[in-house]
């Protein structure tokens, strides 16, 4: 199958922070900024030690290095969830409780999991104690996350 037959991402917000998320976010620019503006009105008797001012930046780079790393490792793991969940389709699948059985037709990627949906509409949770199946009635290798 190809990844035209996943049905979608879901609420998964990888890549698209809130509006509040990124007016949270102060940029390099906004740092500056403030910084000149500290720089400016800062008491001429007490000014500000150079070496705390570096602290400062470097503190600030390190908090948005962690941030561009945070949103990295959040695209790579919506693209593993994308492969996996590819694999899922047109195999056997039965809930842990043995009530919603059938042929996963779709799936659908959450930031909480994914769920499988038969071909009759049932919907599954792929989690741990889910039997996953070729549709021959082989187990399948990837039997849980």
């Amino acid at each position: 199958m190809t990844t035209s037959s996943l049905t979608g991402l879901g609420s998964s917000t990888v890549g698209n922070p809130t509006t509040a998320q990124q007016k949270a976010m102060v940029n390099y620019d906004d740092f500056l900024q403030l910084l000149i503006a500290q720089l400016k009105n800062q008491d001429p008797t007490d000014p500000v030690d150079a070496s705390e001012q570096l602290a400062q930046l470097a503190s600030f780079s390190q908090v948005e290095q962690t941030i561009q790393t945070n949103q990295k490792l959040d695209a790579l793991l919506a693209g593993s969830s994308l492969a996996q969940a590819e694999g899922y389709i047109g195999k056997y699948i039965e809930s842990a409780d043995g009530t919603v059985k059938g042929t996963i037709a779709s799936v659908k990627i959450y930031s909480d999991g994914i769920i499988a949906t038969t071909t009759e509409g049932g919907k599954i949770l792929i989690q741990p104690g889910v039997s996953l199946s070729q549709p021959d009635g082989r187990n399948a290798a990837n039997e849980g996350p």
